[in-house]
């Protein structure tokens, strides 16, 4: 060390410039790692993606020979009713459900943070949903909606039970609304949780001396504090739900007629009618949304990692 006026000043040596340099670098064993992820997410998941936008200016039926059409398949996409009121559909029902799935998680949330008792093995039976298939999901609560209920409705005496849910092509998407939400309110409590117990509790201690009741406290303690991971619940859930596939197969595969059918169940139900180049029109598409989505999802938790 050499002292100057009205300052220290560092000498470093040519051993501590080496080892300085060498803690910057990148050890070679971790690219070895990186490797074979980056081939197999290339060769499954890039390679793939990119012939399928290649085929989606073909007339292509998946086999055979094809030719060139140009833009022919994405102009006759934005005129193709079935393509528009799939993506009706699958944004309205993603709406839907993110919206009764985050009021439901975060009261919830809520509830399993205060002061109750064996709330840690009520934590456990809440996320057991999201660990069971979702086709397994689908299919039981079909069974639910085209008996059990239909059955309970005659024995009650209520007529608007009697018919099943899943066969009225006006109430079908609130069946769907119902069980995915079931099935993806513990994911979401579980990231509500953790922005919970996050908040300092003496925020909670000078609110109560200050005469704040429980309710204030959750509207203007809580929710501003957790608004980061309501931000991130919301933009997960949605960008989730627009891929909403094997729940509505379970319950309705995409009926009555198709009502109920989505964006994924449209482009599969394309690809495997031979329709491929035109639903792989359709597929890009819904890959931008999805891109579009998850820029939106960056920009606007850019920041928050602090919560």
């Amino acid at each position: 060390m050499t002292a100057t006026t009205g300052s220290t000043t560092t000498i470093l040596t040519g051993g501590d410039r080496r080892a300085r340099r060498s803690h910057r670098r990148v050890e070679p064993i971790y690219y070895l790692f990186l490797l074979p992820s980056l081939l197999l997410f290339t060769l499954a998941i890039t390679v793939p993606g990119l012939i399928g936008i290649f085929f989606s200016f073909t007339d292509s039926i998946g086999i055979g020979e094809w030719r060139f059409v140009g833009l022919t398949n994405y102009i006759a996409l934005f005129s193709d009713p079935a393509i528009l009121q799939s993506y009706l559909f699958t944004a309205g029902f993603a709406v839907a459900t993110v919206i009764v799935v985050n009021v439901i998680a975060f009261l919830l949330a809520v509830g399993l943070t205060a002061r109750i008792r064996f709330k840690t093995g009520l934590r456990t039976i809440f996320v057991i949903p999201m660990v069971i298939s979702g086709i397994i999901i689908a299919y039981v609560f079909n069974f639910l909606f085209s008996n059990s209920l239909p059955a309970a409705g005659t024995s009650l005496g209520l007529a608007w039970l009697e018919t099943s849910l899943l066969a009225n092509p006006d109430l079908a998407w609130v069946a769907i609304v119902i069980v995915t939400a079931w099935q993806a309110i513990p994911g979401t409590l579980l990231i509500y949780i953790a922005g919970l117990l996050s908040v300092p509790g003496d925020v909670y201690e000078a609110a109560d001396l200050d005469g704040a009741t429980k309710t204030q406290q959750l509207l203007r303690i809580t929710v501003p504090l957790v608004a980061g991971y309501v931000v991130i619940n919301v933009i997960l859930g949605f960008k989730g739900f627009l891929n909403a596939y094997d729940i509505i197969v379970g319950l309705t595969n995409g009926g009555p007629g198709t009502a109920t059918r989505s964006v994924a169940m449209t482009i599969i139900a394309g690809f495997n009618g031979g329709d491929y180049a035109y639903q792989m029109a359709n597929a890009t598409i819904f890959f931008i949304v999805a891109v579009l989505i998850s820029l939106l999802q960056l920009s606007l938790t850019r920041g928050r990692n602090s919560f």
